[in-house]
């Protein structure tokens, strides 16, 4: 079936944002607006914003995810920047990437140094060493 030029007119084609075009959420509009303000490179090609935020789009669905098995552990509801700051710091990736920075209200990692844990008892460390014989036995 042929098309017109009368079918492809201005009217009959809808407006169509290269974010639903790539298939993301994040804008690529503002992606390409950001690199050229920022003067990224003299000349930037078509497919650059796209990827850039679908980068941006992938790590923020990953550590949201992260957040939010955070933030079910602890019985609530919201994630709130404890969640992201515990998630972020106990994935070995993410911390590498994100280690330089620091979330605001995200608190600190918990810590207890070994020393400063109650030393255990001399019956307590018989019977862990007869359940671990027990463990390797099975």
């Amino acid at each position: 079936m042929e098309r017109n030029s009368e079918d492809l007119s201005l009217e009959s084609v809808k407006a169509q944002s290269r974010s639903s075009r790539a298939g993301i959420t994040f804008p690529v509009g503002r992606m390409a607006r950001y690199m050229r303000d920022m003067k990224v490179a003299d000349r930037i090609g078509a497919g650059a914003p796209v990827y850039l935020a679908a980068v941006i789009e992938y790590l923020t669905a990953e550590i949201l995810e992260l957040a939010g098995n955070v933030a079910q552990e602890g019985k609530k509801n919201r994630v709130i920047p404890r969640h992201i700051q515990l998630a972020v710091r106990n994935d070995e990736e993410l911390n590498a990437l994100l280690g330089n920075v620091t979330i605001a209200s995200g608190g600190v990692m918990p810590f207890v140094h070994s020393e400063l844990l109650p030393e255990k008892k001399e019956g307590e460390e018989e019977e862990e060493s007869e359940k671990e014989e027990k463990e390797d036995a099975e």
